[in-house]
């Protein structure tokens, strides 16, 4: 199922809540019986776009695209605005203007200046270039004269101020099945899209800016959100801050299973499960690699695997309440039966990289063994691997393989039964249960080596400390972005661990001053 309001919970929709571009229609056409008409919705959006231009941009000459339907309505209407405050302003048209219906058909009637067709010679001279063309996106592939249209306004050399998405880019997954129009800003209404934090829809859509337009809650109260971006809001009310009467093991502890090489991506991931917050961290690795992890670690513990792998010694201690296997764990094959045995004892556990390539080939040895509490972190490759097993990855969405981004990873939680986290600049976060996440505040600076170690290991240290699976995942990927982000340039992956204090302290502060409720726990 996909997350649903309480009946006891609020109306109002989460300010974080994404929608697609038909539940955006559905809200269009129920706002009028709930008492704002649209011609009011599309002065807003309008008046919104003319207000974010003048913020960013000095009168240039802008050309207005607007296309047939009532994204056109709302470029006549920044077009209108923008003339009355002095700025010069043409207006091209991609269709007909007597064919223009509705609300479009009102904006278009307050332009009193000429309407040109839209065409590339249209962009002569232009300084700024406002995209009103298609609005909620293209699902197919523009053609014939868009296509051309697109092409010329990417060349044209202007800045571009994309209306609620680029021409071109799907907004329901973020695709764009041709040509797409580069913008600098855009500008979009009441919700955002999954397509506006989905690459490569983010990168296409530039700066956002997301303008409150005064559609009525009882507009959006019938609307099941598919996904809500990343944000504590989320999952703050679970986070397992220290409490003053506790101690390090009602904090958890972790147990994380390392290999003989690669000793110092399991070193991160445990520096990042105690920072984040467990109480105690153990390392367990083959008696080859124990000095060296010994000697590199001190606040973590250390201990030798039998010369076999088996893991029953070190799990035999149930206080060890969530278990880390994957980063420096090798491929060889007790790898497959360690993760195994870490699976049959039920416990929280996070399972990355190597832990997940083992099964490659044979993934429904590893699906039958998952549960709830688990947390897969795979990448790209990884999740190819795992879920996408034909040749171009072609398959069936609803069970993990083909589709965009999304999909694909709410059909791969709900093939194992466990937290999907799909990483990327645009990481995925997608529960069993259909609940899915979207996150948006990681940095081009965390593609660097191991700095999904670091991930696996915050994941593991909030499930020690008690948060469930699926908020464990959002809490860690947020946090893991935030602390990135306050390092800046030149970060390395061991940077990281060191700078989570201050991204929970960040945490901290917003915990204490929000008021917003979570759509699944209200």
């Amino acid at each position: 199922m996909t997350i649903r309001h309480s009946p006891s919970g609020p109306a109002r929709l989460s300010p974080h809540a994404l929608l697609s571009p038909e539940q955006m229609g559905t809200a269009d056409r129920a706002a009028p019986a709930a008492g704002v008409p649209g011609t009011r919705l599309m002065a807003a959006a309008g008046a919104a776009a003319a207000r974010a231009i003048r913020e960013r941009w000095a009168p240039t000459p802008v050309r207005v695209l607007c296309g047939p339907g009532n994204n056109g309505g709302d470029g006549f209407v920044v077009a209108r605005l923008l003339r009355e405050a002095g700025w010069p302003v043409r207006v091209a048209l991609w269709g007909d203007r007597d064919a223009l219906r509705g609300d479009a058909a009102w904006a278009a009637e307050a332009w009193s200046g000429p309407v040109e067709p839209a065409a590339p010679g249209c962009l002569d001279g232009a300084g700024l270039i406002v995209d009103a063309l298609l609005g909620a996106g293209l699902s197919r592939a523009p053609s014939g004269g868009l296509e051309a249209l697109i092409h010329a306004i990417n060349a044209a050399g202007a800045p571009v101020c994309a209306i609620d998405v680029p021409t071109g880019l799907d907004g329901a997954s973020g695709r764009c099945p041709g040509a797409a129009v580069q913008a600098e800003l855009t500008v979009t209404f009441c919700r955002r899209k999954p397509g506006h934090l989905l690459l490569p829809g983010r990168a296409l859509c530039g700066a956002q800016a997301c303008a409150d337009i005064g559609m009525p809650d009882a507009a959006l109260e019938s609307i099941v959100p598919e996904a809500y971006a990343n944000h504590p809001d989320l999952w703050a009310d679970a986070f397992p801050w220290p409490r003053s009467d506790g101690h390090k093991y009602r904090r958890g502890h972790v147990l994380a299973v390392g290999g003989e090489r690669m000793t110092g991506a399991s070193r991160l991931a445990c520096l990042a499960a105690a920072r984040i917050g467990a109480g105690l961290v153990t390392l367990a690795v083959p008696p080859a690699a124990w000095a060296i992890q010994a000697g590199a670690l001190t606040s973590v513990m250390v201990e030798a695997l039998p010369p076999d792998g088996t893991l029953d010694q070190a799990l035999a201690d149930p206080r060890r309440n969530a278990l880390l296997i994957g980063p420096g764990l090798g491929r060889e094959p007790r790898g497959r039966r360690q993760v195994l045995d870490i699976l049959a004892t039920g416990r929280p556990c996070v399972l990355d990289a190597d832990a997940l390539s083992v099964f490659a080939g044979q993934p429904d040895a590893l699906f039958g063994a998952l549960h709830a509490q688990c947390v897969l972190t795979p990448h790209e490759g990884e999740f190819a691997r795992l879920f996408d097993p034909a040749p171009g990855g072609a398959g069936d969405a609803a069970s993990g393989a083909g589709g965009d981004k999304l999909r694909r990873a709410r059909g791969a939680a709900r093939r194992g039964g466990a937290v999907v986290v799909l990483k990327g600049a645009d990481t995925v976060i997608a529960a069993p249960d259909g609940r899915c996440v979207i996150n948006d505040n990681a940095p081009p600076t965390l593609a660097t080596a191991g700095s999904g170690d670091v991930l696996a290991g915050c994941i593991a240290g909030l499930l020690a400390a008690g948060m469930p699976a699926f908020d464990a995942a959002c809490a860690a990927v947020w946090l893991h972005g935030l602390a990135a982000d306050r390092l800046g340039w030149g970060l390395l992956a061991e940077d990281l661990p060191g700078a989570l204090p201050g991204a929970l302290a960040v945490l901290a502060d917003m915990d204490r001053n929000s008021g917003e409720a979570c759509p699944w726990r209200t």
